[in-house]
């Protein structure tokens, strides 16, 4: 597998897929640019899921996230995409992708976006 920044994920089956379980993963290094000056955005981004058949591979992932960081992007529409990245992969049971953006202008950004929308975070 490459260890150049990539949009393309990978996945692997799940071990046990007759019962739910949450896996988590909090990526403090993401970085993008403002769409709008260039300059960097920095952020955690946290990710929970409730797997049905596939898990996703932390390698893929890793470079995945890492691929945003010279791409221009609104908070709210990378964190959308993160969240309907990982769907179209995996297909979870549940799927939560949170950005937690560093204070910009005085302002500290979160967004959260959730699959199936509306649902309740898992626990």
């Amino acid at each position: 597998m490459s260890t150049r920044p990539s949009k393309d994920l990978d996945w692997f089956e799940n071990p046990n897929p007759d019962r739910d379980y949450e896996i988590r993963f909090d990526c403090p290094e993401f970085t993008c640019l403002c769409p709008k000056t260039g300059q960097p955005d920095f952020a955690t981004i946290r990710i929970r899921y409730v797997p049905d058949r596939r898990c996703v591979e932390l390698k893929s992932l890793k470079l995945y996230l890492w691929s945003f960081r010279d791409e221009g992007a609104f908070h709210e529409a990378v964190t959308n995409r993160i969240l309907d990245d990982l769907v179209a992969l995996l297909a979870p049971r549940r799927l939560v992708v949170e950005g937690d953006f560093l204070v910009r202008g005085g302002i500290h950004t979160v967004v959260e976006v959730r699959y199936p929308d509306g649902s309740p975070a898992p626990s």
